[in-house]
Parts: C-alpha cells; structure tokens; sequence
C-alpha cells in the first residue's frame, strides 16, 4: 500500500514544473526523501539557497497536490537549500533520496520552512499548553503524562494528549489503541480514549515500522500534528516530549505557546543532571517550569510491601530546591504501573482508588491551580 501511494504521489508530483528550468521536480532530481506511510506524506524538494524564497508558492503547490491524492490524510513538504544542484544529465541522475540512507551535501542549509523559532506560533488559541519533559530516556516521562491527562481529564478538563516522539512513539500502547484516525477536510480527527483527545505518529504508520527521518521531516510531522489536526476548544493540551533538548524540544517550546514544562526524573544523580539541562533549555527559551516530579522514587514491592531506594531517593526534591523550582511530587516504581500502562489502562483510570492514583491526582490538580492562577482568561475555572 504504501509503495502504491508513494508512486500516486509521485506521479501527482511530476505534473508541477521548476518555473526557471522547466523541468518537472521528479525527473529534475528536486524531489528527495519521499516517505508515504499510512496516510503521512513527507518529502522534500532540493534547491539552490539563492532561489529557496522565490520557490516557496512551488513548495505551496507540491504540498497541496501532494495531500490531493487519495488515500493521503496529510502532506508536509519542506525545501531544502544546496549550495548548488547540478543538472541531470538523465530523468534518473539525481541517485537516492535522503530516504534511503544518502547524506546531505555539504554546506547543507535549510530555507523556506522556518527554523525553530522563526514561523508562526502554531496552536496560537490554546492558552494553557504543558510540556512533559526529561533531559533523558527511560525515566517514566510518559507513563506520567498519560496519568497526568487522564486526572486532568477525570477532573472535568476538556484535554488533549500530543505524542510528540516520532522516533519512539508510545502513546498507542499506553492508550490501548491502534485505530487509525480520519481525515475530514484536510483535517485529522484526533482519536477520543480515557476522556482525552489524542495524537501520535503511532496512530499513523505500523507498530514496527522504524521512523528513519531527518530533521525537517520530523519538524515537518510535529507541525502537522499540531496544526492539521481538529483539537477543538480544549482547556489543557499535554504534550509528550521526546527526551532531551534536541531539534523537536526547540521546535515546540519555540512555535507553541507553552504554558510551562514539568520535568520528570529520577532520583539518581545521572538522571539528575539531564534534568538540570531541561529545566536550562527551558528557561532559555522563556517557557516557565511549573516543577520537577521524582519518578521511581522508590521501589515497593507487590508481595510483601516492602519498599526500597534503589535509585536513591529525594534527588529531585532537593534539585528543585536548588534550582529554585517547585517539587510536585513522588511517584513510585510499582510494578501494577507498569503492567497498566502496558495494558493501555492509565492507573489513575483502572485503579481510581489506589495510592499511586491519587499521587498523580495531586500533581495533576497542583498544575491546574497554577495554570489557573497565571491564565489571562476564563477557559479553566478554578472551584
């Protein structure tokens, strides 16, 4: 299927002419890194840096003609500027797309699509958005968004949920679904799980199929998740960072309106340190840290209740305090956590009644009130 559509698009494209050369950008060797998965159409086009501003209603008309042909829930084209792109001497000179493995050239610069930072502000009409963040992998950090917005949810919220790792998507699992969403009027339909709305680049391609992008396909795929997707009003959007302070955390603490950053670690001095470095990037780029959380703060055991620090124990809390941050909270490591997440039923929504469910209540209905006391409007009220 997706080698069909891939040629659809293609073929769609190879009907859309360099104004200067006239060639198509098929056979002219501009098209690179065409990936056609489950609907998400990326692709770039490859241009000299001095005519990316003048090619940019090309770019327009490649991304419209890209996202016409059916079976395409979304399209996202971006230029990328080459110090100088020789003429094919034949329709197949151009050799292989980015896709398949070939390194840019070198002086590589990318025009047109705006670096971070640099575009419009995407989700402009949402005032209360939160980053869930880590400095490193493996520390929980999505686990305690998806409990986050499930509370959020429970407590009367309208919320979204964005998975915003393409790499390493996983929100499918932890919400129990594998449905694909629709698309109506050039718009993806989140999906509705748990109370929340949500979006993953998981919902768009097969479990196992690795994202093997680079940078600008992967800026490309945030923002369509952010702004070609139907949120509707929402009082809270969550979103799921990737870890650490990459490409794609620029992207979104820059292009979105963030209402602040929680920061998820645990309490091991290594994992201490890549959470220092988040909650630096942040107030960088003047997005406010709502808090830390202290994921894993403690090991209790499911047969006798006994508990143990294997990861240490109150190294967030007391980096919060150096740092002059708020500590929102301790979580344990238990296993009936982790086997819900697996199972796609958030603990806070299988387990209402559990310890570990409130814990994640609090930290929840903490965030509300803090969103409460600095939002502008009337959109979340406080009882």
């Amino acid at each position: 299927m997706s080698e069909s559509l891939s040629e659809a698009v293609r073929a769609a494209l190879a009907t859309l002419r360099d104004p200067e050369s006239g060639q198509d950008v098929v056979s002219s060797g501009m098209l690179q890194g065409l990936s056609a998965r489950d609907g998400m159409v990326q692709f770039a086009l490859a241009v000299p840096r001095e005519r990316a501003r003048a090619l940019e209603p090309l770019r327009a008309a490649a991304e419209r003609a890209a996202a016409a042909v059916p079976g395409v829930l979304s399209a996202t084209c971006v230029l990328t500027a080459h110090r100088d792109i020789p003429a094919p001497t034949t329709p197949h000179a151009h050799g292989h797309d980015h896709a398949h493995g070939a390194a840019p050239a070198p002086g590589t610069a990318r025009a047109t699509r705006p670096a971070p930072g640099q575009g419009p502000m995407l989700l402009p009409e949402m005032t209360s958005i939160i980053a869930v963040a880590s400095g490193k992998g493996g520390v929980g950090k999505s686990t305690t968004a998806v409990n986050l917005a499930v509370a959020l949810a429970a407590d009367g919220l309208k919320v979204g949920l964005l998975d915003a790792d393409i790499y390493g998507p996983s929100l499918p699992q932890m919400l129990g679904t594998r449905e694909k969403p629709r698309a109506t009027g050039g718009r993806i339909i989140p999906l509705s799980r748990w109370g929340l709305k949500a979006m993953s680049i998981g919902f768009l391609v097969e479990e196992e199929t690795p994202m093997i992008w680079r940078g600008p396909m992967v800026m490309g795929a945030l923002e369509q998740m952010l702004g070609q997707v139907e949120w509707g009003t929402l009082d809270v959007m969550v979103v799921d960072m990737p870890p650490g302070t990459g490409d794609a955390q620029l992207t979104i603490s820059q292009r979105v309106p963030l209402a602040g950053a929680v920061i998820v670690s645990t309490p091991q001095d290594v994992a201490l340190i890549d959470a220092r470095r988040g909650v630096r990037m942040f107030e960088k780029v003047k997005v406010p840290v709502l808090g830390l959380i202290e994921n894993m703060s403690y090991y209790c055991c499911p047969n006798c209740g006994h508990t143990a620090n294997i990861f240490g124990h109150g190294g967030a809390r007391a980096e919060a305090e150096r740092m002059g941050v708020e500590f929102l909270g301790e979580l344990p490591l238990k296993l009936e956590i982790r086997e819900l997440a697996d199972a796609g039923t958030p603990i806070v929504m299988a387990r209402p009644e559990s310890e570990e469910a409130g814990r994640y209540r609090a930290i929840a209905q903490r965030l509300r009130r803090k969103l409460g006391e600095a939002a502008k409007g009337p959109r979340i009220v406080m009882e």
